[in-house]
C-alpha cells in the first residue's frame, strides 16, 4: 500500500510539494546528496563512544599461545591479550577479562554470561549463525601433525589410528570432515595442553591445531613437531559477540582494529609474540639457523612460598639425617635447583601415597619422591624433565631358600602402596603364583621381610641398594630389572606450570655446572655408603635421636590437649542434648554420635585433610586437620561419658532438688552434674590417654608426631626393633603419669 501511494502522489505533483515545504526546492536533497556521495559513503553512521561507567566482560580460552596464554607472573598475554587491550585503550571503553576455556567461553556468551569473546576464533558459517563478528584481526589454516620420530608420513597412514582435538573448535571440524575418509578415531579435550600432553603419552597419533598455535608450541615449548598433509580450512580469526547483543562493542573494536593497523601498533603486536608476521607460514620442525629459538626463562615470583609434598621414608632419595632435617638426593636437588632460580619452598613429609592425594587435592602445589614418570600418572599429573633413571627389582634374604621369580610360587611378596614396584608386582602375580601384601612405607616392607611374613620384596634398585649398605639388610637381588622408570618433580595436572618450568631450569643450570653428579655421588658414592652403614645400638639411638624424640612427643601431648579441649565442650554440648528430653535434640546428637563412632578414625582424617578441599575449595594444614579429627571424634565419646555420668546419678537427687522448688535447669547445674562429673573423672582421663594414643593416626596426613618421628628414625637406622621399644617406653612413661594423676583428681574432687 505504501509503494501504490507513494507512486500516486508524485504522479499527481504532490511529492514535490512536500519536499518544497521543507527544503526550499526539489533538487535541494539530490544536490546535496549528489555532492556529498562520497563522504557519506566513507562515514554512513557515527563514530560510537564507549559508555564510561560500564565495564565489559570478555571471555576467553586459557591455553591458546600465542594468542592467550599465562606468563610466569600469572597474568594473561597473548596476541588476543594485547590486541584488545591496545583497542580498549584506543576506544576508551573498559573491560574484565574471563579465562573460561574456549569452549565454555562459548557458551557463555550464547546464555548472556558475558558481553563477548576473544580466543583465536575462527569466523565460520556456522558460527556466523549464533554470533555477530569483528572485522577479521588474523588468518590461519588448522593443519595435523605427530611427533618428530614418528612412523606416520601422511594423513593415509592415520587409518586405526587416534587423532587428539580441542573441543568446539575449527581443528576438530576439520577433524571430523576426514575422520571416515581417513579411517581415525577422535579424543577431544578442553584444551590445548592436554591435547598435546595426550600426543606425548602416546595414546593419539597426531594432533590438529591451528598451525600458527603449533608453530609456536614446536618453537617455545619443546614439543618436537613434524607437521603432515596441507593446511586445511584456512579461517579468519574474529573478536564475537551474541546476535543481536552489545553492536555498540562490535563498532568499537572494528574502530579500534583500523587504528591500530594504521598506526603501526597491530604489527608491533603481532611481532612479539611471532617473532615476525610470517611465522605462521615458518614450518617449526625445519632445523634452520634460527628456527629454535629458545622458549623465555620464568622467572620466580619471591612473595610466593611452594609448598611441595614428599615421602618419609625413602631413602636415598628423602629421609631424615641426624639432625632431623629432610636430606637425599631429592632433597638435595631440590635445595639446589630453588637456590639456582631463587624460589621458595616448603617441605611437607606426607609419605608417597598421601603425597600423591595432596597434589591432587591441591593441599600441596607439588611432590618430589622419586616418583616415576608412568603414563597413567601423567593422566593426573604434570611432570618435569626426568631427573634420575631407575628401575625395580625383586629381593630377598641373603639366607632365603628362594633362587629366581619360579620359586616365589605360593610364597607372599611386600610392596609398598601407589609405587612402580607395587605395579610391576602385580603384573607379574599370576605369571609367577605369588601373592601381595601392600605397605605404606619401606620400612615396614623391609620389616615384614626381616619378620619372615613376607620371602621377598621389591622396590626401585637404588633404594634397596642403598639399604641394604647402609642398613644392615642383608638382602640378595633375584632375577632383572623390570620396568625402568624416569623419575619427575610432579605437580597437579594443570597447575604451577611455572613451577614446572623454574624445576626444569634449574636442573638443566645444576645438571651443566656439575653440582647434579657431587649431589648423586654423595649418596650412592661408595665412599658414602660405607661412612653410612655405622650402627648405633640402643642407647646410641637415645644419644643420637633424642631431641627429635622429644620434640615429637611435645607435638603429641600438645595436639592432644589442645584436640580434647574442643572435644570436652563439643562432646559436654552433646550430652545434654542427649540428655534433654527433647526428642529432636536428642535425635540430633544420636545422629552425630553414630556418626563419629562409626567412622574409622584414619577414613576421618583423610575426609577432613583431603575429601573437604575437594568438594568445598577449604585447605587444611595438617596440624588443622588433626586437631579438627581428634576433636570431633573425641567428642562422640565425651558425650556418651556425660549421658552415662548423668544417668548414674541417683533419681532421687533430681525428685528432691524438686521438691525444694529448683527448676529443672537449675537442678542440672546445681545437684546433678556436680555429681556426674565426679563420676566422669576416670572415664575423662581414659579416653584422654585415647586420644593421645590416636594422634599416631595422624601420620597418614603428614603430622609428625612420636610415633611417625620414630618411624622416620628406623628409615633412616633400619634398627626398628630398639626404636620401637625406645618409643613404646616413652608412651608407657607419659601414660602412667596421666593414670596417676586421674587417681589424685578421683580422690581429691
Amino acid at each position: 500500500m505504501f509503494n501504490a501511494g507513494l507512486e500516486s502522489v508524485r504522479e499527481s505533483g504532490e511529492f514535490d510539494e512536500i519536499i518544497d515545504t521543507h527544503l526550499g526546492e526539489t533538487d535541494l536533497a539530490e544536490s546535496e546528496s549528489d555532492s556529498e556521495e562520497e563522504e557519506s559513503s566513507q562515514e554512513s553512521e557515527a563514530a560510537v563512544v564507549a559508555d564510561p561507567d560500564r565495564t565489559y566482560i570478555i571471555g576467553t580460552d586459557t591455553t591458546f599461545a600465542p594468542f592467550e596464554y599465562q606468563d610466569e607472573n600469572g597474568n594473561f598475554v597473548g596476541i588476543d591479550m594485547d590486541l584488545l587491550e591496545a583497542i580498549a585503550a584506543d576506544q576508551g571503553f573498559e573491560y574484565e577479562i574471563r579465562p573460561l576455556g574456549f569452549n565454555a567461553a562459548l557458551q557463555a556468551v550464547e546464555a548472556g554470561q558475558i558481553d563477548g569473546m576473544i580466543a583465536g576464533m575462527g569466523i565460520t558459517e556456522e558460527r556466523q549463525e549464533s554470533f555477530d563478528f569483528s572485522e577479521p584481526y588474523f588468518e590461519a589454516g588448522v593443519q595435523f601433525a605427530v611427533l618428530k620420530d614418528s612412523d606416520i608420513e601422511s594423513l593415509e597412514d592415520l587409518e586405526g589410528q587416534n587423532v587428539a582435538v580441542k573441543t568446539g573448535t575449527t581443528g576438530m571440524a576439520a577433524a571430523e570432515s576426514v575422520a571416515d575418509e581417513y579411517g581415525f578415531t577422535i579424543s577431544t579435550f578442553e584444551d590445548s595442553v592436554n591435547m598435546y600432553e595426550d600426543l606425548q603419552a602416546g595414546n593419539s597419533a597426531a594432533v590438529i591445531e591451528d598451525y600458527p598455535v603449533m608453530a609456536y608450541a614446536a618453537q617455545t615449548g619443546g614439543i618436537p613437531l613434524r607437521f603432515i598433509g596441507e593446511q586445511m580450512e584456512v579461517t579468519d580469526y574474529g573478536f564475537a559477540v551474541q546476535t543481536g547483543e552489545n553492536p555498540e562493542l562490535i563498532e568499537m573494536f572494528n574502530a579500534g582494529l583500523s587504528n591500530v593497523r594504521e598506526s603501526g601498533e597491530f604489527d608491533e603486536i603481532v611481532n612479539t609474540h611471532l617473532g615476525d608476521t610470517d611465522m605462521a607460514n615458518a614450518d617449526p620442525s625445519s632445523e634452520g639457523e634460527e628456527g629454535s629459538e629458545e622458549a623465555e626463562e620464568v622467572v620466580a615470583d619471591p612473595d610466593r612460598t611452594y609448598v611441595i609434598g614428599t615421602d618419609t621414608t625413602f631413602a636415598p632419595f628423602e629421609f631424615v639425617g641426624d639432625d632431623g632435617e629432610y636430606v637425599g638426593i631429592d632433597m638435595d636437588l631440590l635445595a639446589a635447583i630453588a637456590a639456582d632460580q631463587g624460589f621458595n619452598y616448603e617441605i611437607r613429609p606426607l609419605g608417597f601415597n598421601a603425597a600423591l592425594q595432596a597434589v591432587e587435592a591441591g593441599q600441596i602445589d607439588g611432590m618430589i619422591a622419586g616418583m616415576g614418570i608412568t603414563e597413567e600418572r601423567e593422566e593426573s599429573f604434570d611432570f618435569s624433565n626426568p631427573y634420575y633413571e631407575a628401575g625395580v627389582q625383586f629381593a630377598v634374604l641373603e639366607d632365603s631358600d628362594v633362587e629366581s621369580l619360579e620359586d616365589l610360587e605360593g610364597q607372599n611378596v611386600a610392596v609398598k602402596t601407589g609405587t612402580t614396584g607395587m605395579a610391576a608386582a602385580e603384573s607379574v602375580a599370576d605369571e609367577y603364583g605369588f601373592t601381595i601384601s601392600t605397605f605404606e612405607d619401606s620400612v615396614n616392607m623391609y620389616e615384614d621381610l626381616q619378620a619372615g611374613n613376607s620371602v621377598a620384596v621389591i622396590e626401585d634398585y637404588p633404594v634397596m641398594a642403598y639399604a641394604a649398605q647402609t642398613g644392615g639388610i642383608p638382602l640378595r637381588f633375584i632375577g632383572e630389572q623390570m620396568e625402568v622408570t624416569d623419575y619427575g618433580f610432579a605437580v597437579s595436572e594443570g597447575q604451577n606450570p611455572e613451577l614446572v618450568a623454574l624445576f626444569n631450569q634449574g636442573l638443566s643450570n645444576i645438571q651443566a655446572s656439575g653440582e647434579y653428579d657431587t649431589i648423586i655421588s654423595n649418596y650412592l658414592g661408595e665412599e658414602e655408603l660405607e661412612e653410612e652403614s655405622s650402627s648405633s645400638g640402643f642407647f646410641g639411638l637415645i644419644e643420637q635421636n633424642g631431641r627429635a624424640l622429644l620434640n615429637g612427643l611435645w607435638t603429641t601431648l600438645w595436639i592432644t590437649l589442645v584436640s580434647f579441649a574442643i572435644a570436652a565442650v563439643i562432646g559436654i554440648i552433646i550430652g545434654l542434648m542427649r540428655t534433654s528430653g527433647n526428642i529432636i535434640l536428642s535425635f540430633i546428637a544420636q545422629v552425630y554420635i553414630d556418626l563419629m563412632r562409626g567412622t574409622p578414625m584414619i577414613v576421618l582424617s583423610f575426609f577432613v585433610y583431603f575429601g573437604i578441599p575437594q568438594l568445598t575449595g577449604w585447605t587444611f594444614g595438617a596440624v588443622a586437620a588433626g586437631i579438627t579429627t581428634l576433636s570431633i571424634n573425641a567428642a562422640a565419646y565425651i558425650a556418651e561419658i556425660v549421658r552415662g555420668g548423668i544417668n548414674a546419678v541417683d533419681v532421687g537427687q533430681d525428685e528432691a532438688a524438686r521438691s525444694l522448688g529448683l527448676n529443672k535447669g537449675k537442678t542440672m547445674r546445681r545437684i546433678i552434674l556436680p555429681q556426674a562429673f565426679r563420676i566422669m573423672i576416670p572415664s575423662f582421663i581414659n579416653q584422654f590417654v585415647i586420644t593421645l594414643k590416636d594422634t599416631s593416626i595422624l601420620s597418614v596426613i603428614g603430622l609428625v608426631e612420636l610415633t611417625q618421628t620414630g618411624r622416620i628414625i628406623i628409615a633412616r637406622t633400619y634398627q626398628s626393633g630398639a626404636m620401637w621399644l625406645i618409643v613404646g617406653l616413652m608412651y608407657i612413661i607419659l601414660i602412667t603419669i596421666l593414670t596417676k594423676i586421674s587417681n589424685r583428681l578421683e580422690k581429691d574432687v
